[in-house]
């Protein structure tokens, strides 16, 4: 189908592209209001295109109208022709609805080409002629008491479709002739005489027609009926007063028929109405037949009736709903009993229980407790017990004596006798209660026996204990085991397994979940090896009559799942730019620990920031235990070195497993270490120095907190709290001591006394600051100033050799060039940093292998660790500057 759309959209393309189009249209047509379904609006056709690929069936259609409508439709005549035609849906109406639809005509063919015209549909006027209103179209009938006098009976009414506003108007006739009515031109029928019922024309036909002004008309019938009055007492002529019924007739059954009849003419008979006084609710009467039938069920056996079956009742007769005359007349019902209740039993079926060892000739049912019959009166009452059947228990069950209904073992119920077992130790006896009278009623009574066997085996399980293996990694919900429990005892009974000890840790009561009853063993939670290797689970099986315990044991297997932890996690250091290669930086080494792998499973490796591979761990591998070396030196100068400071992730991976290791599968978990690197350039610019040289170190203490140990923060708070009242009482006692010695105030905008060694900065902080006996090694002239100034090859440490040149003190905000003090936290304070003796930079007073995670203050520079005393060193100054 495809290949012949792409053929056709070919022939097209190479005829010129002529394309599809519809024929006499767009165009206009006239449509008549009140057209039937189908009629024909417009007829067009379609002008295939160049290809002469065919329409596709079901195009032209409308897509779409306005005002929007579903009156019209297409419809296809033959070969590429079409009309437009009513569908019946909506009613064309000119007065009423619209008068203009543009319908929009689309037709596609199989090559997608299409064409859209409208056309204009225009609905004509159409004289309709009038119309009566309501009922009245149909025909009415008219109701005149006798003796009225002549005058006005009723107002025709009528409606012309062409005028909407109702001022045109209408002309009434009446066509049928008759003397005794005569109708005016607006509808107005009157009488012109008084009728009389009893001389015998009782009811007149009468044809009224009404007429527009074009002469259009239309006619209705009026049946006129003469009502008839009567003034005599209506007389009861059925003669029978008493009735014998018997009970349980369905209801709406006739039980009697009163008739009456009225003086005024023998034939007024059916206006008669008639009506039961008695208040009473098991019959009612048809008000204008005068039967008597059953309104509801009449049961001889139960209620008010079971006392007295005699119903007494008063029956009325009138002419008239209300008013007129009336009559009464007594009439009485007896009700006889009959045979209508089977025998029946408080329940028909019975379950009887019996221990395989009862005695023979042991009273097992007595039915006569159980059945009654519900009848009044004897023999209707009386009912008995047939002889029972039974299913794989005969020579076991009898009823004794017969008919007596009292049923009695009479064999053996041993639940192991193989006969026992082969009618699954269950017996069915079927026996019938009857009446003795007819139609003798039957009820089926089914006795089923069950035999209760004895616990003889006890419940075991299939092994005297378990054991099963399961990986720390599996997530909770893994099935890794089942136990089975089984007893012998027939029948069998269900078992129900349940975790009676075991399974629990600190965070989880139940780590482990059983399936009450297949047994299946799994994880509610993942389970640690490092926390707890091996379960013991007590698993409790118990049935309807035993329980029974079994130990099972579950091994965690060891996984490696736990990430290389070093020390320290994070570090700052600061290194001199003629460092020599080879050399342990500053001493700095990384202890890692892991609690799934070996000390020597450990590799390492410098991510991202080793730039021109500078930095190098020793040993790499094998290790938990290393050192970091400068690999190659640095070239600021000739522009290989750009960077001053490197920011190091290192990658601590355990994949070196031990092979002898038991494990269930070999996973590779890898740590991070993050270390800041400064470089300390050669000075080369104007420095500003001070008298001494000293080194300001920023001490930064940070509590690692990990949400799992929560002792953390109890023991925070309570040393928190602790060390608020020693610092209250420690401020009431130097409050105290101040006030004894000295009385005298301090001034408004006297500053405050810094101890030495300390810089008071603007926020209150204090910065620690270490004296330094520095050895001068070099000596340059500063090319701007000329000067000299001395400085140290390996700590970058500089002075100038002029003392004229030197500043007069240290400020807290240092010049361009020169090293910026760091702000302390007073409460971050710690013990102070000296200068390494082996000439390799500046480290820290306590070893790498104590330093804990750390972080970095304010100014961006890593810093100490808030938990370990290790100080943090910071570079002398900082990078050369060039001359402006």
């Amino acid at each position: 189908m495809q290949e012949a759309v792409l053929l056709l959209a070919l022939l097209g393309a190479t005829s010129g592209g002529e394309g599809l189009y519809l024929i006499h249209l767009p165009a206009t047509s006239n449509v008549a209001e009140n057209s039937p379904p189908e009629t024909s609006v417009h007829k067009f056709s379609v002008k295939l295109s160049a290809s002469l690929s065919p329409v596709i069936p079901g195009f032209p259609l409308i897509i779409n109208s306005s005002p929007l409508t579903e009156v019209f439709r297409v419809r296809w005549l033959s070969g590429i022709d079409f009309e437009v035609v009513t569908t019946g849906k909506q009613q064309l109406d000119f007065e009423t609805g619209p008068n203009i639809f543009d319908l929009q005509i689309y037709v596609k063919d199989y090559v997608g080409v299409t064409d859209l015209q409208v056309l204009t549909v225009q609905v004509t006027d159409v004289n309709e002629p009038p119309q009566f209103l309501g009922n009245l179209a149909k025909g009415l009938d008219l109701y005149i008491v006798e003796g009225t006098n002549p005058g006005f009976i009723y107002q025709v009414e009528a409606f012309d479709p062409e005028d909407t506003s109702q001022n045109i108007l209408l002309s009434y006739f009446l066509i049928s002739s008759s003397d005794s009515f005569r109708m005016s031109a607006n509808g107005t029928l009157f009488s012109t005489t008084e009728f009389d019922f009893e001389e015998g024309h009782n009811s007149y036909h009468l044809v009224v027609e009404v007429r527009d002004s074009q002469g259009l008309r239309a006619a209705t019938s009026l049946q006129v009926n003469i009502v008839n009055i009567n003034d005599e007492l209506p007389r009861f002529t059925s003669l029978s007063r008493e009735y014998v019924i018997l009970e349980e007739l369905a209801p709406g059954t006739v039980v009697a028929n009163i008739t009456a009849e009225d003086p005024d003419d023998p034939g007024f008979t059916s206006f008669l109405l008639y009506s039961i006084t008695t208040l009473n609710s098991y019959f009612m009467i048809n008000q204008l037949t005068g039967t008597i039938q059953v309104a509801r069920r009449l049961d001889r056996d139960a209620g008010e009736l079971r006392q007295n079956p005699v119903i007494s009742l008063e029956v009325l007769v009138k002419d008239r709903p209300f008013g007129g005359q009336e009559n009464r007349m007594q009439i009485t019902f007896l009700v006889e009993d009959i045979n209508d209740n089977p025998a029946t039993c408080t329940k028909f079926t019975f379950s009887i229980m019996v221990p395989e060892r009862a005695a023979k000739r042991t009273l097992l049912l007595d039915l006569n407790t159980v059945c009654f019959d519900d009848d009044s009166e004897a023999p209707n009452s009386q009912f008995n017990f047939t002889t029972p059947s039974a299913v794989g228990s005969r020579g076991r069950f009898l009823q004794d004596p017969a008919g007596s209904g009292k049923i009695v073992l009479i064999g053996d119920l041993d639940y192991e006798n193989p006969s026992n077992l082969a009618a699954g130790n269950k017996y069915t006896v079927t026996i019938q209660v009857q009446d003795v009278a007819h139609p003798y009623y039957k009820n089926n009574i089914y006795i089923y026996i069950l035999t209760s066997p004895e616990n003889e085996f006890p419940l075991v399980f299939d092994q005297p204990s378990y054991k099963f293996d399961i990986s720390e990694i599996r997530p909770a919900g893994t099935l890794f085991g089942r136990v089975r429990a089984t007893d012998n005892d027939f029948p069998q009974s269900s078992i129900v397994y349940s975790i009676s000890t075991g399974g629990a840790s600190l965070q989880y009561t139940n780590i482990f979940w059983i399936n009450p009853k297949t047994g299946e063993l799994k994880l509610v939670t993942k389970v640690d090896y490092e926390t707890t290797p091996i379960y013991t689970l007590r698993i409790q099986a118990t049935n309807n009559e035993d329980t029974n315990a079994v130990n099972v044991t579950i091994n965690i297997l060891e996984e490696n799942d736990e990430k290389p932890i070093c020390i320290p996690n994070s570090y700052f250091l600061a290194i001199p730019v003629d460092l020599k290669v080879g050399t342990n930086i500053q001493n700095f080494k990384l202890m890692c620990t892991d609690r799934d792998s070996s000390p020597r499973s450990f590799r390492y490796s410098i991510g991202p920031g080793n730039v021109n591979s500078h930095f190098t761990f020793s040993p790499n591998a094998g290790s938990n235990v290393t050192r970091l070396l400068l690999a190659t030196h640095f070239d600021y100068t000739g522009g290989l070195d750009k960077i001053w400071d490197y920011r190091l992730l290192v990658y601590i991976t355990d994949d070196n497993l031990l092979s002898g290791r038991k494990k269930a599968e070999a996973l590779v978990e890898t740590g991070t270490v993050t270390l800041s690197i400064s470089v300390i350039p050669h000075p080369t610019t104007i420095v500003a120095m001070t008298t001494r040289p000293r080194v300001t170190h920023q001490i930064l203490r940070k509590n690692v907190y990990s949400p799992s140990a929560w002792y953390v923060s109890f023991v925070i708070t309570l040393g928190s709290i602790l060390l608020l009242i020693f610092l209250v009482t420690l401020m009431v006692q130097l409050a105290k001591a101040i006030h004894r010695h000295c009385p005298c105030k301090t001034g408004k905008h006297k500053k405050p006394l810094v101890k030495k060694g300390e810089v008071k900065n603007t926020e209150g902080e204090v910065a620690e600051t270490i004296q330094m006996s520095t050895v001068f090694d070099g000596e340059v002239i500063d090319p701007v100033t000329g000067a000299k100034y001395e400085f140290n090859s390996k700590s970058g440490a500089r002075k100038w050799k002029d003392p004229l040149m030197q500043m007069p003190k240290w400020k807290g905000s240092s010049p361009q060039g020169a090293a910026p003090t760091r702000a302390l936290s007073a409460e971050e304070t710690g013990p102070p940093r000296s200068t390494d003796k082996e000439g390799n930079g500046l480290r820290g007073t306590a070893q790498a292998e104590d330093a804990g995670p750390g972080s970095r203050p304010q100014d961006g520079k890593p810093g100490a660790p808030k938990n370990r005393d290790p100080a943090l060193t910071s570079r002398a100054s900082h990078k050369p500057h060039p001359a402006e």
